[in-house]
């Protein structure tokens, strides 16, 4: 029987977090370490600790559309896709987006749209925790492409984690103590929001996963 790999060498909390947080940084740190590796390579965990060789992501596999009308990462000039009526932050390119009621059924979105998603919300989220708590999508700039992709998203992870060590025992029970405008974080005791954000990791992670499997088979 296959056994559980080991996790991946990623540094661990210090001493100084409290004992509620530290796992679930440990839990981050190893979902978005696997997650670089999936899209960088040169090797990935298989799982039963066997490495597989990764082709690094390239811009054609990241903008690629597996179904018409997919939503994706736009060049601002070119206006957004077909159900999305802006382009998101500011800059060459934006993330497909629309205000009000969204399209029924969801739009199929792109490893590019799910990445810049991660991006985004891990910088604004840690802006909203530990910052100005002013940032928005709308001054947000968008990657276009793979290898700037992946840099905002471990951008995005560095200040996320940041935020998390400053948080003591009060922080994590503190209601709003994240004061991002686009989820239920002002209504929510922080470590709740802390869990939610290694849930969008967690899932988003394996779609970009499998999206690469797919695209290397069609």
């Amino acid at each position: 029987m296959p056994t559980d790999s080991p996790a991946p060498a990623v540094p661990r909390p210090p001493s100084s977090v409290p004992a509620r947080l530290a796992p679930l940084i440990e839990q981050f740190d190893f979902a978005r370490e696997r997650l670089v590796r999936r899209m960088t390579g040169p090797t990935v965990d298989s799982g039963n600790g066997t490495d597989v060789p990764v082709v690094p992501l390239t811009d054609e596999e990241f903008a690629w559309e597996p179904v018409p009308d997919s939503w994706s990462v736009r060049r601002r000039a070119d206006g957004p896709g077909k159900g999305a009526t802006y382009l998101t932050g500011t800059g060459e390119w934006g993330r497909d987006a629309a205000d009000g009621d969204q399209p029924w059924p969801p739009p199929f979105t792109t490893l590019a749209w799910r990445l810049s998603h991660l991006a985004e919300m891990l910088a604004l989220r840690a802006d909203h925790t530990a910052g100005t708590h002013t940032r928005d999508r709308t001054a947000y700039r968008t990657a276009g492409g793979a290898a700037s992709g992946v840099a905002a998203f471990e951008a995005g992870a560095d200040a996320w984690r940041a935020a998390l060590l400053g948080a003591d025992d009060t922080a994590l029970d503190t209601v709003g103590y994240s004061t991002y405008p686009h989820g239920s974080d002002p209504e929510d005791v922080f470590l709740t929001t802390v869990a939610w954000v290694n849930q969008e990791l967690l899932h988003h992670g394996a779609e970009i996963a499998l999206l690469r499997d797919l695209y290397v088979r069609c």
